[in-house]
């Protein structure tokens, strides 16, 4: 999928004698290859995995209900709070917590969550391995060893 840009500035750069940039992304490249690798972790387990979990806490019904019976508590400790009516808030608070763990024990509500996790986790993943990629090329080719693993070596 490689293709030759010609911009202005590309001019500009090649113009400086010993500048190579036949190896240079312009933003667009780096677009483009975002999209593709958005594609490959949107088809990956994990990412079925959680939009089925998705779906299916969609379409529960008790798992509904309490979801907007804990967002119609959390506005009334709102409107108990501006009223500085602590002995209401404290009463709401555990009301929501109990609700709260009415839904954790549902078993789709703990896979649902855990399929996030694993999103998450291949997200930083991929971010951990872009990063250490730049980096690595960025130390190579400006000329700069890395740090020593260790001291005394």
């Amino acid at each position: 999928m490689e293709h030759e840009h010609h911009h202005e500035q590309d001019s500009a750069v090649s113009n400086i004698p010993g500048m190579d940039t036949s190896g240079l992304y312009i933003r667009e490249d780096i677009i483009a290859k975002t999209r593709e690798l958005s594609d490959l972790i949107g088809g990956s387990e994990e990412v079925v995995h959680f939009r089925k979990a998705e779906q299916m806490i969609q379409s529960h019904e008790r798992v509904q209900n309490l979801i907007k019976t804990i967002k119609k508590k959390q506005k009334e400790i709102v409107a108990f709070e501006s009223l500085r009516n602590e002995k209401m808030v404290a009463k709401i608070d555990a009301e929501i917590a109990a609700l709260q763990q009415e839904m954790d024990d549902i078993p789709l509500v703990s896979d649902f969550q855990e399929s996030q996790v694993e999103i998450n986790d291949l997200l930083q993943m991929v971010v951990s391995a872009i990063y250490d990629t730049v980096s690595e090329k960025i130390n190579v080719e400006s000329g700069k060893d890395s740090p020593p693993s260790s001291c005394g070596d």
